[in-house]
């Protein structure tokens, strides 16, 4: 089977696609190598997969119409869709808002267009986020939820994709699973979270910004457990006809300082911490319910921040050096 995996050279993207790649199925990527963070990273993640010959590249952004159609072109027997590209951030959102309607909302629209060309396509899975619960006080977030009052841009444009979503499996027979991840942590992560934020200033001795004045707890998923419950979503995507939505979470959150003490131990320093008021965006806690996810996917996550943690610092570790 051939996939289409968009934002291949990201965090979830880079893993998903060496999973598919290791149990044989053959790989597109596309991503625009957009310089939102560290380039280099991204070309570090693309190597681990260039080596295969059941991988092919292209450099485009999800947005653009006509690279994409010349990627459709090129690659005419995609038979399924991961689509994992975004602008990611809630922060960045207040920065530069265009490149998140670009991204999110106009990249979504183009490979919901792709896909409905596509006269093989039989999965379709993308990526929604935790976001789209807001500031909600009941926990954990439920699928059902009511999620019409995001506290960001990138939570409404993520709410958009399912809203676009919703509307392609009635206009046009779409068969859709998007996942909702919650806050995925762990090697060849992003340098604008805060588990590589924290783990950086450890190590250099500098002060760690927490905010809400370290009251936040945070539904802190394993890549490895994510990336499963991905594969598991676009394994059964064609089994249920019309638009499912999942929570991808470890099911609790934890708490910030908490998380940050496990970090200080894996990597033998303490931190200096700077207590903050919240940030305009950010919410309190999160939690997954992932009731529907087990019954429907058959998946839970198997790995705790006791046991996740640790294996970060020590990718972290070795990839700088320290």
């Amino acid at each position: 089977m051939t996939v289409l995996v968009t934002g291949v050279a990201g965090f979830i993207g880079s893993h998903v696609a060496r999973a598919l790649l290791d149990r044989g199925d053959r790989v597109v990527g596309v991503d625009d190598l957009n310089a939102y963070y560290d380039v280099s990273l991204k070309r570090a993640r693309l190597a681990r997969l260039t080596g295969s010959s059941a991988f092919s590249f292209f450099e485009r952004d999800v947005s653009d119409r006509e690279g994409m159609e010349a990627v459709r072109a090129a690659e005419p027997g995609i038979s399924g869709i991961v689509h994992l590209a975004a602008q990611a951030g809630v922060r960045h959102s207040l920065v530069d808002p265009y490149a998140y309607v670009r991204s999110n909302v106009m990249g979504h629209l183009t490979m919901l267009e792709l896909a409905r060309r596509l006269d093989g396509l039989r999965r379709f899975v993308y990526a929604s986020s935790s976001s789209v619960y807001g500031s909600s006080a009941k926990l954990p977030f439920v699928v059902g939820d009511p999620v019409d009052a995001p506290r960001s841009l990138y939570a409404a444009t993520k709410r958009a994709d399912e809203m676009m979503s919703d509307v392609y499996v009635h206009t046009h027979g779409l068969t859709l699973t998007g996942l909702r991840f919650f806050t995925v942590y762990g090697p060849w992560g992003r340098p604008d979270m805060a588990p590589w934020i924290f783990a950086r200033s450890i190590f250099a001795g500098e002060r760690i910004e927490v905010f809400n004045l370290g009251l936040v707890k945070r539904d802190f998923s394993y890549v490895d457990d994510v990336v499963d419950g991905v594969l598991r979503a676009y394994d059964r995507a064609g089994e249920r006809p019309g638009h499912a939505l999942y929570n991808l979470g470890a099911s609790r959150g934890e708490d910030l300082m908490r998380f940050i003490a496990l970090l200080e131990r894996a990597i033998g320093k303490g931190a200096t911490i700077d207590l903050q008021p919240a940030q305009l965006g950010d919410v309190p806690e999160t939690a997954a319910d992932i009731e529907a996810t087990r019954r429907d996917l058959g998946w839970s996550p198997k790995t705790p921040i006791e046991e996740g943690v640790p294996r970060f610092v020590d990718w972290f570790r070795d990839y700088h050096r320290l």
